[in-house]
């Protein structure tokens, strides 16, 4: 033996414990530096985004004991779900969702303040997703009410920032509805939308001069046909539905049971009634469903190193809602079909992309209110408003005050002045606006409105409402005052329910991930923002936070 070892031996037995200490660092030091560094978990091949228009959080929580075991339920119980996950902004609807999803950014900052507004200067209407430079490939394309476009959107999304960083890279996004797709699909990507005249999918010359041959093949073989004169029979036994509201309530719209017939019974072939009558239906989803899977295929989405992106907005939910309430038996059933068809597209994912290659997203643009007669029968205060009639009393008060003309709007959720209108009579454009905001508050269905001078300046920051009106408000877009409904109040005719508020019911809603490569599965608690989606996402895929998104990242768990 060497003799600096025999040396050592004979040292104090705490100089020769601090050596032993020493030399099993040094070994730990040696052995880390030879090793190779941990590397990052490779992100998704693909992302699937699935947005289920119009869900509330509630419904999914309070048919969980009906569901498949791996539609819905494969979220719930073996993925990473979020049970307190809201939209922050006043006006909850559909683009303005939607928008929000991949970009991190509420309205304030997206610029989609709605469906659609008014020019603040000229006062004419603008669509969402409307560009006049562009058209539906082979479909008619109103100029005022069809969406072709991302022109309007103002901020850049998740799928941006991933082509950009990697060309190879695809973004596609498929809806029911123009915005449901474009607003996704961002600046780079590629939106298809159902075309509710014919049945099938298309896309616009924003994006190609023609179809790519896959979309024609798809559109070729006329898939929504088979769906003629079919049935939307129950999926369950009646007595499975009796913790929702029985068909034919007065207050539903026509058709409002089931089985529902898709088509008229006097039409003997397919018509443009039909098709757009699938969207109130699960069918139209299925088809959706099935125009996705022929853009994996067609695309070869998740198939090479660069991730893709895939969009899917499920829009059929939306238009049962609206008809009939999320408490109706036709909602009810609504999901389950849903969840059938989601337990079915799984399974091609796991086949066609591989199980461990994919993370999914499913989750919602917004909530939706009971319907009034609900909130009544539960003995709340509630009540419908009709906003035209709203508006004809608001400017018959103006015009007892400041003369003749229409002095006022609504353009999405705020009230616009006619600026041409201020200007020829020489009103006090602050007088105006003050005026027409005691007006707006003289009202029983509103609760807060608030001037653009207390918006841009957030004086009255922390009063009801404030905040989340302050993010439904862009300052480029929206009109003079920004006015929130009140709780259990809707604007709407006498026929099922709406969204559009900033109260729980209408910006509560789903948030389940699952890719158990990327993330512990389990319930979490933890109350979340819906713009943590998209810095979460880009944590995921290895890019950049949109550069206008003001989500923290979500509490997900390393798996």
């Amino acid at each position: 033996m060497p003799s600096m070892f025999i040396a050592s031996s004979k040292r104090p037995a705490a100089v020769r414990s601090r050596t032993r200490t020493f030399i099993a660092l040094l070994a730990t030091v040696v052995l880390a530096a030879c090793a190779s560094p941990p590397t990052p978990q490779a992100p998704p091949k693909l992302v699937v985004l699935l947005v289920v228009d119009g869900l509330p959080q509630r419904q999914i929580t309070a048919y969980r004991d009906q569901l498949a075991p791996d539609g819905l339920a494969r979220f719930l119980d073996r993925g990473a779900w979020f049970a307190d996950a809201h939209y922050e902004h006043a006006f909850t609807v559909t683009a303005a969702g939607h928008a929000t999803l991949l970009t991190g950014a509420y309205p304030h900052r997206t610029g989609i303040i709605g469906n659609s507004w008014r020019d603040p200067a000229t006062g004419a209407p603008i669509y969402n997703t409307a560009d006049s430079s562009a058209t539906y490939i082979d479909h008619r394309t109103d100029p005022v009410d069809d969406g072709t476009s991302p022109k309007n959107l103002k901020a850049e999304t998740v799928g941006d920032v991933l082509r950009h960083a990697d060309a190879a890279s695809k973004v596609i996004a498929v809806s029911g509805k123009d915005r449901g797709a474009i607003l996704p699909a961002g600046k780079a990507g590629t939106a298809y939308m159902y075309m509710d005249e014919s049945g099938q999918f298309a896309s616009s010359t924003h994006y190609m001069k023609e179809h790519p041959a896959w979309v024609n093949a798809f559109n070729d073989a006329k898939p929504a046909d088979r769906y003629f004169k079919t049935e939307w029979k129950p999926l369950l036994p009646d007595a499975a539905y009796a913790r929702s509201l029985p068909d034919n309530q007065p207050w539903y719209a026509r058709g409002g049971q089931l089985p529902a017939l898709m088509g008229s019974p006097a039409d003997i072939s397919p018509t443009p009634s039909f098709y757009a009558g699938l969207l109130r239906s699960p069918f139209a989803d299925a088809l959706a469903l099935d125009f996705a899977r022929a853009a994996i295929a067609g695309e070869q989405l998740g198939q090479d190193a660069s991730p893709d992106i895939l969009a899917i907005s499920l829009s059929g939910h939306d238009y049962v809602n609206h008809a009939f309430s999320a408490e109706s038996r036709l909602s009810h059933d609504h999901l389950l079909q849903l969840d059938r068809l989601l337990q079915a597209f799984f399974l091609d994912l796991d086949a066609r992309v591989g199980k461990g290659n994919y993370l999914a997203v499913l989750t919602a643009d917004h909530g939706f209110m009971p319907a009034p007669e609900v909130l009544a029968a539960q003995g709340l205060a509630a009540g419908r408003v009709s906003s035209s009639l709203m508006l004809g009393r608001i400017n018959a008060g103006l015009v007892a005050r400041f003369g003749p003309g229409r002095w006022a709007s609504f353009s999405a959720s705020s009230l616009l002045l006619d600026k041409k209108l201020v200007a020829q009579t020489q009103a006090d454009a602050n007088v105006v606006i003050e005026e027409a905001r005691r007006l707006l508050l003289a009202e029983p269905a509103i609760a807060t409105a608030y001037t653009r001078r207390e918006l841009e300046s957030r004086s009255r920051a922390g009063e009801p409402s404030f905040d989340a009106s302050e993010k439904s408000w862009h300052r480029d877009v929206s009109g003079d005052i920004q006015y929130t409904v009140r709780q259990n109040w809707m604007f709407g005719g006498s026929t099922g329910a709406t969204h559009g508020s900033p109260y729980d019911y209408d910006n509560h809603v789903p948030l389940l991930m699952y890719g158990p490569a990327w993330m512990k599965p389990g319930r979490i608690d933890s109350r979340v923002h819906m713009t943590g989606l998209a810095p979460t996402l880009s944590g995921i895929l290895g890019i950049a936070t949109p550069a206008m998104s003001e989500g923290r990242v979500l509490p997900l768990q390393a798996p």
